[in-house]
């Protein structure tokens, strides 16, 4: 009897690793050794960097409530503590955006956080 290899299966999988190898330089695209290692870092560094977006976006937002809140002499620590104190839940990425689009309407949260502080 016949030796049966898995030559379809093996193939399909060769496939799907060098298309997602496309793009990449050199051996790395159609190699399917150095693919298959690169593909595989690849992948580590995208999970990884999912994560590390949503830290350095929620820190652009704060820089971002920072600089809006200096001109009414306060600082972000004490915006958010006089906000708590207010009741007022809002999360930093709609005040970063108020902040820039809406400055009167921001500008009414800091007196709100202002008059909770008192």
């Amino acid at each position: 009897m016949a030796r049966i290899k898995a030559g379809k299966e093996t193939r399909a999988k060769h496939k799907k690793i060098l298309a997602a190898a496309k793009g990449f330089r050199g051996r790395r695209k159609n190699t399917i050794r150095t693919a298959t290692a690169a593909v595989w870092r690849a992948g580590q560094y995208a999970y990884r960097d999912r994560k590390a977006k949503k830290r350095s976006f929620r820190s652009l937002w704060i820089q971002r409530i920072n600089a809006a809140v200096r001109p009414y002499e306060l600082t972000y620590s004490r915006f958010i503590d006089g906000l708590a104190k207010a009741g007022v839940e809002m999360d930093r990425k709609v005040m970063s955006d108020l902040a820039i689009t809406q400055p009167d309407a921001f500008g009414a949260l800091v007196e709100k956080a202002k008059a909770a502080l008192v």
